[in-house]
């Protein structure tokens, strides 16, 4: 026990130590912004870990792409549905039945009661499975709607693929206690361009959040939050004045806690500053994969740090448990299967009278 207080209070004192040398100026030597990318690597890859074990990560990263691929019906589809046209309290209840155009959802549902809110209740179960929704089993009559999505702000305005509004802002509840929550808004216009944010909210205060603005300069963002404080973040900028298909990238940041990692095209130049402080004596080299196909913050790219006394380490490495998670998370912030494939056609269910 003694011994182990003994080396807390020396590391104490040695994190003290590099931080007192180098406060003033907030440039740091090689030792000390070793130890801060480590932590912040560290808290990250811990904070994954929980989100990961989370049932509302379980329910995010649900995919299920025939479903949601049927929501656009031709190209003089028209829509607009507000949550005045849509709420109530929706129960799911089993039935042997199928639709003959084979897309009905609402036929599994029954309208409960009456609610300011839309409320859609069934069984966790089908969640993680959407396969098996609209597939009657003689064993769904034992199934609980332990599973809900309270959605309290809603509009889909849908003139065409480059014309739309959309809104959705919910939490979701699992055997009664909130697991998290889902706000999704996105506009397209041909004045305007396309707008996109998605949020979704994890147990234990974590959030994950996607933001793409278009224009002459588009902006793509992706991060992970801990309440006020950044874990995880990546931001893109590009401008359309030349002939690649997604933009010429003019500058890329990487955050991982108290890290930056800065790359502007304009400059060639590709800094890494810790509290917003740059740190002109380590070196950063950025290696992008070769697939130009791929339009996301998270790129296949290599970042290697080469610090004052010669030795380097890469951001794969220190979150090397954590890179595949993340990715999965930043996919399924933009397909969130169960607003497209539960909420969104039930909605048309109700707007078409189909039943």
């Amino acid at each position: 026990m003694k011994k182990n207080v003994r080396l807390l209070l020396a590391l104490t004192l040695l994190t003290s130590f590099f931080w007192g040398c180098s406060k003033d100026s907030g440039l740091l030597d090689s030792s000390s912004l070793k130890l801060v990318i480590n932590q912040s690597a560290m808290n990250l890859n811990k904070a994954v870990d929980n989100i990961t074990s989370t049932q509302a990560y379980s329910i995010l990263t649900v995919s299920d792409g025939t479903l949601k691929s049927e929501s656009i019906i031709d190209s003089a589809y028209r829509v607009y549905i507000g949550l005045d046209k849509i709420n109530g309290v929706y129960e799911y209840k089993p039935v042997n039945a199928w639709d003959r155009w084979g897309f009905s959802l609402i036929r599994y549902f029954k309208r409960t009661a009456d609610n300011s809110q839309m409320i859609v209740k069934m069984p966790l179960k089908k969640v993680k499975n959407p396969w098996s929704l609209r597939h009657y089993s003689p064993a769904d009559s034992a199934l609980t709607n332990n599973f809900s999505i309270a959605v309290s702000d809603y509009y889909n305005n849908y003139n065409s693929y480059w014309d739309y509004e959309y809104l959705l802002d919910s939490k979701i509840s699992i055997d009664d206690v909130e697991a998290g929550s889902l706000y999704m808004k996105s506009l397209v216009s041909p004045e305007n361009g396309r707008h996109y944010t998605s949020q979704y909210a994890f147990a234990g205060g974590y959030t994950a959040k996607y933001q793409f603005n278009s224009g002459d300069t588009t902006v793509y963002s992706f991060s992970i939050m801990n309440g006020s404080n950044t874990l995880y973040g990546e931001t893109r900028t590009t401008v359309k004045n030349d002939t690649a298909r997604f933009g010429r990238e003019r500058q890329y940041i990487l955050t991982i806690g108290n890290v930056q990692i800065i790359r502007t095209s304009a400059s060639h130049k590709v800094q890494i500053a810790v509290n917003g402080v740059v740190q002109p004596n380590a070196t950063v080299k950025v290696v992008d994969n070769e697939d130009e196909q791929e339009t996301s913050c998270i790129h296949k790219r290599e970042i290697q740090i080469t610090f004052e006394d010669g030795t380097s380490a890469t951001i794969s490495a220190l979150i090397d448990n954590s890179v595949e998670d993340i990715r999965t998370i930043f996919r399924s912030l933009h397909q969130v299967y169960f607003a497209a494939s539960i909420v969104d056609w039930i909605a048309y269910d109700i707007y078409y009278h189909r039943n």
